[in-house]
């Protein structure tokens, strides 16, 4: 039986057309006001502002805020740190990610597979800066065996808004 209001599928996500379109708006202007965002959608601003408080309490928006720009507050060398472990043990993964989440210097960090543990996103004034953030910190990091860094010579895509 289908109801009044038929969801689409969108890969078993519970998300209709007009969530959709309230998500992928906030991506590109999170500063939207709620009553142009129900324009926007085609809805009443008190059905919008319940719909975005729903996507917020059930985790598909996580959170709306600013991008800085880098280059302006003086971090515009972008890093990439590649991170190898001493051990593959649950204990060295958790006691890495327990120091790592302390350092506020570090953007992401990535568990993968291959050649690597971890991959670091890091932006710093420049290499100078990188280099003593290095020494200092990163391979102070428990259990860390070897890092292998790459500078970003060009940003070509860099938070691009997620495609759903």
């Amino acid at each position: 039986m289908k109801s009044g209001k038929q969801k689409e599928s969108s890969e078993g996500s519970g998300l209709d057309r007009t969530d959709r379109r309230i998500l992928r708006l906030l991506q590109q202007d999170g500063r939207l006001t709620n009553a142009e965002l129900a324009k926007r959608v085609n809805a009443s601003p008190a059905t919008c502002h319940r719909r975005t408080q729903r996507l917020f309490e059930e985790g598909y928006l996580r959170a709306v805020r600013a991008e800085v720009a880098p280059q302006r507050v003086g971090r515009g060398a972008l890093v990439v740190v590649g991170v190898v472990l001493d051990r593959s043990t649950p204990e060295s993964f958790a006691a890495f990610e327990k120091a790592i989440v302390a350092l506020p210097f570090i953007l992401d960090c990535h568990l993968v597979a291959g050649d690597f543990d971890y991959f670091l996103k890091i932006r710093v004034r420049d290499i100078a800066d990188f280099n003593r953030l290095h020494g200092e910190r990163l391979i102070a990091l428990p259990g860390v065996r070897q890092t292998r860094t790459f500078f970003v010579m060009k940003e070509v895509v860099d938070n691009a808004p997620l495609e759903f």
